[in-house]
């Protein structure tokens, strides 16, 4: 046995001993499930296959989702899990990062107390990972997601922003279209004052209905009025807070003021701030950043964390994390529950200890 896999089940065995459930979810998952939660953007980084029984199928691409559903089907309240096991991701950017390794992980499903969740769950990662002496970040996506829920706006134009959220360059090119800061698309320009051509032939899949209908929605959002100055100086600086987290909390606290629909958020974290003081994290040094885990962490809707090893740029985070409540939601047919989990590289673990 590899000195990775030994440490995986060790991680994992310790876990077990804490009260959490061991599980083991199928390597082959369903795809149809993972491209409706992430979109057809997953294909370019899982490994993709057709059963002739089970129809398209993926190599596991994490273990959250199908522990999800897991719970959902037959958990009791509440529940911890743990598991170990390889994860499989294509790489078509960087040769040397690995296409399968091994992940261990800690998921908690508890409606109790969700700040005392959250510090229970970044506590014992930051445990673990104490002797290398990494580098903790954190954020929260929900923060980011009630003040575009609060913006004096359409509802296309919410759902747009909220569904680009994770892609911050598409984000922020619709927000600077959605406030006027740059010109309409000219076609939409020509949308918007009914110069459209009729005369070009039906081709492709979608009806002359469909087409209509599409004609119509982008008429009605190049007729909405421009978000407010105010409203996105407020969220320019909302993208903007970093931060150790007393300072991003004061920072937070201020920008309530005109946005008052962060106000449930930042309420939230300054509970789970409260709670990891409680147990013994220096949150004085504990950084914040609003716009952490955009670019990598699509499932999660409030608090996000990673631990990365200073010096190795090269490397992902050796641990990561955050909650997840509205995956419960998708997964559960009409119930839900908070939950919060996190992920190891135990083989990071593994080199980064050799190297010290």
């Amino acid at each position: 046995m590899t000195d990775t896999r030994q440490r995986a089940y060790a991680l994992r065995a310790r876990f077990a001993q804490m009260g959490a459930q061991v599980v083991e979810p199928p390597v082959l998952q369903p795809a149809g499930l993972l491209l409706d939660l992430y979109g057809e953007d997953i294909r370019a980084r899982a490994y993709v296959t057709s059963d002739a029984l089970r129809g398209e199928q993926m190599l596991r691409p994490d273990f959250t989702v199908p522990v999800v559903q897991m719970h959902m089907a037959h958990g009791a309240e509440p529940a911890r899990y743990t598991y170990a096991g390889e994860v499989f991701r294509r790489q078509e950017d960087d040769p040397e990062r690995a296409s399968e390794y091994l992940q261990v992980g800690y998921e908690v499903f508890d409606r109790t107390d969700p700040a005392a969740a959250d510090a229970e769950v970044f506590a014992l990662i930051s445990e673990v990972t104490a002797p290398l002496g990494l580098r903790a970040s954190t954020g929260d996506i929900g923060i980011l997601m009630a003040a575009v829920d609060g913006l004096d706006t359409s509802d296309r134009r919410k759902a747009a922003l909220r569904r680009h959220i994770w892609r911050p360059r598409r984000f922020r090119a619709l927000l600077d279209r959605f406030s006027g800061r740059v010109p309409q698309p000219e076609t939409r320009a020509a949308l918007l004052a009914g110069k459209t051509a009729t005369d070009a032939p039906l081709t492709g899949l979608r009806s002359q209905a469909e087409i209509d209908a599409r004609i119509a929605a982008l008429r009605a959002d190049a007729a909405e009025p421009p978000i407010a100055a105010a409203q996105m100086e407020c969220l320019d600086a909302l993208l903007n807070v970093r931060e150790t987290l007393p300072f991003a909390l004061s920072q937070l606290h201020d920008l309530s003021v005109d946005l008052p629909a962060i106000r449930p958020a930042v309420k939230r974290l300054d509970a789970r701030a409260k709670a990891l003081a409680a147990r013994q994290i220096d949150i004085d040094s504990l950084e914040f950043e609003t716009s952490y885990g955009r670019t990598s962490m699509e499932y999660y809707d409030g608090f996000v964390f990673g631990f990365y090893a200073d010096g190795r740029p090269d490397l992902p985070p050796v641990a990561s994390g955050g909650r997840y409540d509205a995956l419960t939601r998708r997964l559960g047919q009409g119930a839900e529950i908070p939950a919060v989990g996190a992920v190891i590289r135990p083989g990071l673990l593994v080199d980064l200890e050799r190297a010290q």
